[in-house]
């Protein structure tokens, strides 16, 4: 599993930012659920940043990726982490329809990630500070039950959203990809690489098979602006799978037409006053109506 530059630096060590590391950068037995819903194409334009980041178009339509991702044996510990993303291609213009979906490498597809909270410190100050992702601490659950796997956001008391994936009928069939997250940090554009493998169930053009729900938080009317559809393309859940992060990323400035009024994203300065906290704040205040192991 993984390139071959981290099969090389295997047994390794590295000192970053005060976070130590033995190589690869790697997960163990974590737990995931991931949904894709079709959306706004023009609303997800106005939300990526200008140059190089577009959104992937399937017919008419951009691609909402909501990935929850239950760490439990990680270099800095367990953790939640919650990825909300819009599919996205890199190139000087807009790829073609489809075809990004075919050839992922030549048209550079993955994801632009939106919003990433997190349910520990360290995981913020690393992910954050090293690889430019815009992660922030949050109360954050992962509920798996007998017919649904749900994972909610909340902020200041209040729900952000909630994604719930019906539990498949199997979970077995083998999976190993990559996956390629584009972020904004620092006013640059930074994109770093991720590798798993695992066994997987999963839901293709089902109708209610995952449910994507958005709370009444203020953070949540930028994904309210995109339209999102009810039913999703796609959903699936990991019962158990191994990662990699590469410890590899790179990075470019975020260029405007006009000189622009104000940072184009947080800095440097957000990353200065965290610790290496792994307690998680108090898991989010659910709705007694839901219950995971029922339809």
């Amino acid at each position: 599993m993984g390139n071959a530059r981290q099969k090389r630096l295997n047994g390794r060590h590295a000192y970053v930012d005060g976070i130590r590391y033995v190589m690869p950068i790697n997960s163990w037995n974590a737990s995931a659920i991931v949904a894709v819903f079709p959306c706004d194409w023009n609303a997800a334009r106005n939300i990526l940043p200008e140059g190089d980041i577009h959104p992937f178009k399937l017919w008419r339509k951009a691609l909402l990726v909501v990935t929850v991702l239950d760490y439990r044996e990680t270099d800095i510990g367990s953790y939640i982490e919650y990825s909300i993303g819009i599919a996205c291609t890199k190139g000087a213009k807009p790829a073609p329809r489809l075809l990004p979906g075919l050839f992922l490498k030549w048209f550079g597809t993955g994801q632009y990630v939106v919003d990433l909270p997190v349910s520990t410190e360290i995981s913020t100050k690393g992910g954050k500070g090293i690889w430019g992702m815009p992660k922030h601490q949050a109360p954050l659950d992962y509920v798996e039950g007998a017919k649904w796997i749900s994972a909610q956001y909340d902020l200041d008391g209040q729900m952000v959203t909630r994604l719930d994936v019906r539990r498949p009928k199997k979970s077995r069939l083998p999976v190993k990809a990559s996956a390629v997250n584009y972020c904004m940090f620092r006013g640059m554009i930074y994109r770093s690489f991720i590798n798993f493998a695992g066994k997987v169930g999963f839901h293709l053009f089902k109708r209610g098979s995952a449910r994507f729900v958005l709370g009444p938080h203020p953070r949540a009317d930028i994904l309210r602006s995109l339209k999102i559809e009810e039913d999703p393309l796609f959903a699936c859940y990991l019962p158990s799978f191994n990662g990699v992060l590469d410890d590899y990323f790179d990075c470019w400035f975020v260029t405007t037409s006009e000189p622009p009024a104000a940072p184009l994203s947080e800095g440097l300065e957000s990353t200065f006053p965290l610790g290496y906290g792994e307690d998680r704040p108090p898991p989010p205040a659910r709705d007694p109506g839901f219950n995971p192991d029922e339809d």
